[in-house]
C-alpha cells in the first residue's frame, strides 16, 4: 500500500520504548524523544502531527489502526533488539513509512557502520548524538518531495545532512559531523511547558529533567566519551526552573523519584540555582524525595554543596572505575584526580554525604590485585556504598572498535538485560542483550567470579545506616574493613544455611546468565518454557540487585548476623578483652534493630527491642571520632526500633508500583531513599538522657 503525501498533516510516531512484561523496565519518562517532538512542532509547525509513545502495547496499536508516514525510535541497550522489531512491523504494514533511529549506541567506526545498517535494512535513517537537527532535516526532505511515491527516493539521492543513510546503490552516505546545538534556550523548546510529555504523568513513569548536554571527559567504555560530545551545553535558569514547577504541580501522589539527566550533576556553577529550585519544589510539595542522577567527577567541593543544599535525596557519586593509574590511562580518565575525591572524605563525613562509589570489573589492563587494592582504598576512605559493575563493550564506546578489542584481548560473555523481554503483537518473543567482559590478557575467568562474590558481599554490607555503628567500630579498633567483606566471600562455603544458598545461588546465577552469543539467546527465548522462565524471575534478572531484594525479604536478620559473626572473628584476633564484647554487643545488637525486616507486608508488627549500655546514637553522631566506651550510660536503657508511617508508606508505594515480586522488589529498591529503609531508633525508658530518643533525629531524618 502506497500512502499518498496530501495536503494533510504528516503523521509522526516518536518513541523510546520501556518493556513492562514483569515490570516498568525503563521508567524515566521519554524526554528524549520529547525534545524531538518540541523542536519540530516549533520548526514545521501545523505540517506535522506528532505522537509519543512510551509502552509497546500502544504504538503497535497506534501503528494498525493507523499507519504514520515517519516512524522515529531510540536506540538504547536497553531498546536496540525491541526498536528493530518495531520498524520490522510497520514496514510490513506499510513499506512507505520512513524509518528513523536514533541514539548513543551507534558504532564509530565507518565499517561498523557499514555493518549495523546492511544488519538493519528496516532502518531508512540513522541520527546519532543529538537527535533534534539531523531528524528536522529528514522531515525536511520528506515535506519536500512531491508525492509518497518520490520520498524514499528524495532520501537516497543524496545526503541528509547530520544523518546516516543509504544511497540509491544501498552504500552508506555518512555526513554526520558532531552537530550541537549551542543556545539550548533559544532553539530547544521544553517538552513539558509546551504539553508533549503530560499523558506520561501516569504514576507508572518518573520525571526526568534534564540541565545540561555533553560531557569533558573522553572514557572508552562509555557512548558519551566521543569527541562530538565533549562540550558541554546548558539550559539557563529561568527555564530550568520552569520545567521544575511544571513537573512539580504534575506529578501525581504515587510517584517520589526525580532523574536528572546530566552527565555531570553539581559540578557546574548553574547546579547550584537548579538545586535551589528543586528545594522549593520540595518544601512546597514534598517532592521528590529521592534524585537519582550521576553526578559529576571534578569539582567535588562544588557537587558537594549541591548535595547539602537537596537534604540528602541525592547521593554523591564517585565515579572512579579504576584505582590504578594505567587502568585509568587506558580509558583515557587521567584528567580526573581519584586523589582529590579520596581527599574529600573528611568532608563527606562531616556532612553525612551519602556517597556511591562506581567500579567497573574488567577494564583494560585490570588485574585481580589491581582491583582487590583499589576496593581496599575505597573501603578505607570510608566510602559507604561501594558499587561494582560489569564492564560492557557498547556500540557507540571507543572500547568497542575492533582496535581495542584486539589491543586489550577482551574475552566476553552475553547476557540478558534485566527485565528487558516481552511478546509482541506477533508472537515473536524478544529480549534486550548485552555483552560484557568476563576476562583479559590481564584477568582470569575464575578470578571474575571470585571478584562479583566480593562485590556482592560490598553490595550488601557496606551499606551506610544499617551497618554504620559496626563498621565505625571495627575501624575505632584499627581494623581493616575490607578484610571483612574478603573474608565473607571467602568463606561463603561455611555459612549458616540460608546464607550460604544465597551463595550458591548468586554463584549459581552469574554463571548461568552467560551466553556465547546473542543468536542464542534469542534462539532460547523462542520456546514458551524458557520464556516463562523469564516472566517467573528465574532468569534475566540483574544478579546482584535481585539477591539484594531476596536477602532484604527473607533472609536479613541471617545476613546480618553472618556479617557480625565474621566481625567478630576479626575482632577476637585483634582482642577479645570483656570490655570489646560488652560494647560489641550493643553494636551488634544496634545493627539487628535497623536492619529488621525491611520488605515483607509486616514490617510495621515486627519491632524488635534491645537493652543497650552504651549510647549508640550519639556515638555514631559525634564528629570527634571518640570511641563507644566514652558513650557509657548511667544505667541500662531499652530501644525499640520501628519504622514511621511515612517510611512505610514510602516502601510501599515503590513496591506496589513496581510488583510485590522479587523482580518488582529489585527495582523497587532504586527508587526508595536509602535513609528510609532502615528501622529508626525509639527510647522507652525517659530517665535515660532524652536525646538518646533519636526522635526525628539528623541521621535518619534527612530528606
Amino acid at each position: 500500500m502506497i500512502k499518498k503525501l496530501s495536503m494533510d498533516k504528516l503523521q509522526i510516531y516518536l518513541g523510546d520504548l520501556t518493556y513492562n512484561t514483569v515490570a516498568i523496565s525503563t521508567e524515566a519518562m521519554p524526554l528524549n524523544v520529547g525534545f524531538i517532538g518540541a523542536y519540530c512542532k516549533e520548526k514545521f509547525g501545523d505540517q506535522v502531527e506528532i505522537s509519543i509513545f512510551k509502552y509497546i502495547e500502544d504504538i503497535e496499536n497506534a501503528i494498525k489502526k493507523s499507519p504514520p508516514d515517519v516512524l522515529a525510535l531510540s536506540n538504547y541497550v536497553w531498546s536496540y533488539n525491541l526498536s528493530s522489531e518495531i520498524f520490522k512491523i510497520a514496514k510490513d504494514i506499510n513499506e512507505s513509512i520512513v524509518t528513523v533511529w536514533g541514539g548513543p549506541n551507534f558504532p564509530l567506526d565507518f565499517p561498523s557502520q557499514e555493518k549495523f545498517m546492511k544488519k538493519h535494512s528496516e532502518v531508512d535513517v540513522y541520527v546519532p548524538i543529538e537527535g533534534e537537527v539531523g531528524f528536522a532535516n529528514t522531515i525536511q526532505r520528506i515535506l519536500d518531495s512531491e508525492s509518497s511515491e518520490k520520498i524514499q527516493k528524495n532520501i537516497r539521492d543524496k545526503p541528509i545532512e547530520h544523518c546516516v543513510s543509504r544511497n540509491k546503490e544501498g552504500k552508506l552516505q555518512n555526513t554526520f559531523t558532531g552537530y550541537r546545538i549551542n543556545n539550548l534556550d533559544k532553539e530547544m523548546p521544553s517538552p513539558y511547558t509546551t504539553g508533549l510529555l503530560d499523558k506520561f504523568f501516569d504514576g507508572k513513569l518518573a520525571p526526568i529533567l534534564q540541565t545540561t548536554r555533553g560531557c569533558p571527559f573522553h572514557c572508552t567504555f562509555c557512548t558519551d566519551g566521543s569527541d562530538e560530545v565533549n562540550l558541554v551545553n546548558r539550559f539557563g535558569k529561568e527555564r530550568v526552573k520552569a520545567d521544575i514547577n511544571y513537573i512539580a504541580k504534575k506529578v501525581p501522589e504515587n510517584t517520589h523519584t526525580l532523574y536528572i539527566s546530566d552527565l555531570n550533576f553539581g559540578m557546574i556553577p548553574g547546579d547550584l540555582d537548579t538545586c535551589d529550585a528543586i528545594v522549593e519544589m520540595q518544601k512546597k510539595y514534598n517532592f521528590p524525595t529521592k534524585i537519582l542522577s550521576t553526578t559529576g567527577k571534578n569539582n567535588k567541593e562544588r557537587i558537594i554543596e549541591s548535595i547539602k543544599k537537596l537534604n540528602g535525596t541525592v547521593a554523591l557519586s564517585m565515579s572512579v572505575q579504576s584505582m590504578d593509574q594505567e587502568v585509568l590511562e587506558n580509558i583515557r580518565r587521567p584528567n580526573i584526580s581519584v586523589d582529590k575525591m579520596l581527599a574529600l572524605a573528611p568532608t563527606i563525613r562531616e556532612y553525612d554525604i551519602r556517597t556511591t562509589s562506581e567500579v567497573i570489573l574488567g577494564l583494560p589492563g585490570e588485574t585481580y590485585e589491581k582491583h582487590v587494592e583499589g576496593l581496599r582504598q575505597l573501603i578505607n576512605a570510608k566510602m559507604d556504598f561501594v558499587v561494582i559493575h560489569n564492564c560492557m563493550l557498547l556500540n557507540g564506546s571507543e572500547m568497542n572498535t575492533p582496535r581495542d578489542r584486539e589491543r586489550f584481548g577482551f574475552k566476553t560473555k552475553f547476557r540478558i538485560v534485566p527485565r528487558d523481554f516481552g511478546i509482541l503483537s506477533n508472537g515473536k518473543k524478544v529480549c534486550e542483550i548485552e555483552e560484557i567482559v568476563i576476562g583479559s590478557d590481564s584477568l582470569s575467568f575464575d578470578e571474575f567470579l571470585e571478584l562479583r562474590l566480593i562485590g556482592f558481599v560490598l553490595w550488601v554490607s557496606n551499606q551506610g545506616i544499617v551497618f554504620d555503628a559496626l563498621l565505625r567500630f571495627l575501624r575505632q579498633k584499627n581494623l581493616d574493613i575490607f578484610d571483612l567483606f574478603q573474608n565473607m566471600a571467602k568463606n561463603h562455603h561455611n555459612a549458616p544455611d540460608n546464607v550460604r544458598k544465597i551463595f550458591d545461588s548468586f554463584i549459581k546465577a552469574t554463571k548461568d546468565e552467560l551466553w556465547d552469543s546473542p543468536e542464542e539467546i534469542k534462539e532460547y527465548i523462542q520456546n514458551d518454557e524458557n520464556y516463562n522462565k523469564l516472566v517467573s524471575g528465574e532468569a534475566g534478572f540483574n544478579v546482584i540487585q535481585y539477591h539484594h531484594a531476596w536477602i532484604l525479604t527473607d533472609f536479613m536478620d541471617e545476613w546480618v548476623d553472618y556479617t557480625i559473626e565474621n566481625a567478630q572473628v576479626l575482632l577476637d584476633k585483634k582482642d577479645s578483652s570483656i570490655k570489646i564484647s560488652e560494647e560489641f554487643e550493643d553494636v551488634a545488637n544496634f545493627c539487628r534493630g535497623v536492619s529488621h525486616n525491611p520488605l515483607k507486608p509486616n514490617r510495621m508488627k515486627t519491632n524488635p527491642k534491645y537493652q543497650f549500655t552504651f549510647n549508640i546514637v550519639n556515638w555514631l553522631e559525634d564528629k570527634s571520632d571518640k570511641k563507644l566506651e566514652s558513650f557509657k550510660m548511667t544505667k541500662e536503657s531499652e530501644i525499640i526500633f520501628m519504622y514511621t508511617e511515612e517510611q512505610n508508606k514510602i516502601i510501599q508505594d515503590d513496591i506496589d508500583f513496581n510488583g510485590d515480586t522479587l523482580i518488582g522488589k529489585t527495582k523497587a529498591l532504586k527508587a526508595i531513599p536509602f535513609q528510609m529503609l532502615w528501622r529508626r531508633p525509639y527510647g522507652i525508658d525517659l530517665s535515660y538522657p532524652e536525646n538518646i530518643r533519636a526522635v526525628e533525629r539528623k541521621r535518619w531524618n534527612t530528606i
